[in-house]
């Protein structure tokens, strides 16, 4: 059985941005080969430079353009508001929503959805987890990126029913997520009065190592990888594992050209050792792999 083309999905946006940047970024993507588009705050409910309302408007600017959107949900909910704005995204109907906590589950198991995604940080490990989500209404499951190839291909062969699979492909991996703001304490500010500092770091903090190695990226509520997570070499490895959708995560330069090298080595244009060579010039960090291939995350992994 011929498997369909596997799709490009733009994941939730991580980073604070001004109004207007974050506007004419999403306007350059409603021209890019992407098939879904992740849109929302994903990461601090006091990141307000672009609230619903206007999300709502990106939306359907882009569903007009011919894109998938999903609206994603926050990954910590830790308010009446929160729960107020989650309420709202699921009571919509003209999007899909990504759950990312099991808050965003539980809300739209009550409002009857039978359409959303389960995000990659419900930390989804097991068959049965995977088969009470989509019990739940799951339809398309976002791989947690930390787990291996192997553990992975095993969950899914005991999946009953087999959902959309979604696989983070390229960008700076999420690691953790806290309540306390990491910006806010470099500058000695509390995270209730932190100044909205994290506008003032497109692609958040990098934190290096005594012996000046870049180690991991301070982004507000979120930590990240330092290095630059790129599965394009890998790209045979995913068909075979019958990985649906590829997610790459926005950043702040060159977004434009990573979409397309991605698209052109799903589309079979470009090889993908090819394809992953190009992108070299556009990270902002050196590459790596290791998770896929049940390494340490740092590593980039070359298979013989």
């Amino acid at each position: 059985m011929t498997r369909p083309p596997m799709k490009l999905a733009l994941g939730p946006h991580q980073y604070y941005w001004p109004r207007q940047a974050m506007l004419d970024f999403y306007a350059d993507i409603a021209e890019a080969p992407v098939d879904s588009v992740y849109l929302g705050e994903s990461v601090c409910a006091r990141r307000h430079e672009l609230r619903l309302e206007d999300w709502l408007d990106v939306a359907q600017v882009l569903a007009d353009a011919g894109k998938e959107v999903i609206l994603s949900s926050l990954v910590l909910i830790e308010s009446e508001s929160d729960l107020k704005t989650l309420r709202k995204i699921a009571r919509q109907r003209d999007f899909r929503v990504e759950a990312n906590d099991m808050a965003a589950v539980n809300v739209l198991a009550a409002e009857g959805r039978r359409d959303w995604i389960a995000g990659p940080t419900l930390n989804v490990f097991n068959p049965a987890t995977l088969a009470t989500l989509s019990e739940l209404g799951a339809t398309r499951w976002v791989v947690p990126p930390e787990l291996p190839r192997a553990p992975m291909a095993a969950l899914l062969a005991a999946a009953d029913p087999r959902p959309e699979v979604e696989l983070t492909a390229y960008g700076r991996l999420p690691l953790a997520y806290s309540a306390r703001c990491f910006t806010a304490r470099h500058f000695n500010l509390q995270k209730d009065s932190c100044e909205f500092r994290c506008l003032q770091f497109a692609e958040g903090i990098p934190l290096k190592t005594r012996e000046g190695e870049a180690f991991l990226n301070l982004n507000g509520v979120q930590t990240q990888s330092a290095r630059v997570y790129n599965l394009l070499a890998d790209l045979p490895a995913l068909r075979a594992e019958g990985v649906d959708v590829l997610r790459l995560l926005p950043q702040s330069e060159h977004m434009g050209e990573i979409i397309d090298t991605f698209r052109r080595a799903v589309d079979g244009a470009l090889p993908p050792a090819d394809a992953f060579a190009a992108t070299r010039a556009w990270m902002p960090e050196a590459a790596c792999n290791g998770f896929w291939h049940g390494q340490p995350g740092v590593e980039h992994y070359i298979a013989a």
